[in-house]
């Protein structure tokens, strides 16, 4: 039975409304999350009738998706899963799943010869590992990192639709120091990762520049009708990070070379995994360090990688980036020198 997208999107939310057990869920509970979900991912300001859910809600308990969601009532009002470990998520896949999927598998294996698509290799690899494991309940072979309680994820879908359908919108954004979120009209441009962190790039109507704010301290997302979206000019989103450590990069920056030495102690770690695309060895020392240089433009996110090193690493140029290491060392020192007593 295929699913239309409102109807996949009120299924989702019923299902993660029902795992939170720390509320009681009514259903007009129910129906308004339903419709802020609508409204965030779609637009559409109209609502969810009751008689909507109250069909999805069947439809979850009926085996018609394979669900047979265990959904009770408490008090003859607060709807629950009776398993508290169900999710619709959880459904182990059908043979003609398995079927499907291998199926699908085997064609995108054709592809592998092309360089364009060799990271079908690693979604090909992965997705075996999750059939072999739901299917044969075998031991897996494969373990991603995943952060459970990752904030932020909710807005990656909403602001991908507003990107591609060119629309201004407003963020409500608190960042760390600020006690109360502030809403910032932006033109939403690009959607990038970075360590477990997603952000996006867009034009600020009020700082009129490129800015970047990150998805786990953005508390809602609604339309600016009142702003025209503005055109990306300001750089081309296939290679803007090409030269960035990270997301944080100002448009009038300037690439600069950077010389690290490297001692023995972590030099084949560096060697084995580079700090970017650019890293090159361009000296051997006798006792195994490596002088490498990268060119990037400075940021904090460079400052970051270099500080994880602590003392393994030395920045020789530029002078600029050299003194900012150093002090911010010498202000880890005096942490340990302070008389704690």
């Amino acid at each position: 039975m295929p699913l239309n997208r409102s109807q996949l999107i009120r299924l989702t939310t019923i299902d993660r409304c029902l795992q939170n057990r720390y509320r009681r869920w009514t259903l007009d509970d129910l129906i308004e999350a339903c419709s802020e979900a609508i409204y965030d991912c779609e637009g559409r300001t109209e609502g969810v009738s009751r008689r909507t859910v109250q069909a999805d809600i069947q439809l979850m308990r009926s085996n018609k998706l394979g669900y047979e969601a265990p959904i009770v009532v408490v008090d003859r009002k607060y709807y629950t899963y009776s398993d508290k470990n169900y999710s619709i998520t959880n459904i182990p896949l059908s043979d003609a799943d398995v079927s499907t999927l291998q199926q699908a598998m085997d064609i995108l294996r054709h592809f592998q010869v092309f360089s364009q698509f060799s990271p079908v290799t690693d979604i090909i690899d992965r997705l075996g590992d999750h059939i072999a494991v739901t299917t044969r309940h075998d031991i897996p072979a494969i373990h991603l990192e995943k952060n459970e309680r990752l904030k932020g994820l909710e807005h990656v879908s909403t602001l991908y639709q507003y990107i591609i359908s060119k629309k201004a919108i407003v963020v409500h954004y608190q960042s760390f120091k600020a006690r109360q979120p502030k809403p910032f009209a932006i033109s939403p441009y690009l959607l990038k990762e970075y360590r477990n962190r997603w952000f996006i790039i867009c034009y600020d109507f009020f700082r009129k520049d490129i800015c970047n704010y990150a998805l786990d301290r953005i508390e809602s997302i609604e339309p600016c009708p009142d702003k025209v979206f503005v055109e990306n000019t300001f750089f081309d989103p296939k290679h803007y990070f090409d030269d960035v450590i990270g997301v944080t990069k100002d448009l009038r920056s300037e690439v600069q070379m950077v010389r690290l030495r490297v001692d023995a102690d972590q030099a084949p770690y560096v060697i084995t995994k580079p700090f970017h695309s650019s890293q090159k060895v361009v000296e051997k020392e006798p006792d195994g360090c490596i002088i490498v240089t990268l060119n990037v433009v400075h940021n904090h996110e460079l400052e970051r990688v270099i500080l994880g090193f602590g003392p393994h690493i030395e920045v020789l140029e530029p002078r600029l980036l050299r003194h900012r290491i150093k002090k911010n060392l010498q202000m880890a020192f005096l942490q340990y020198e302070k008389d704690k007593s």
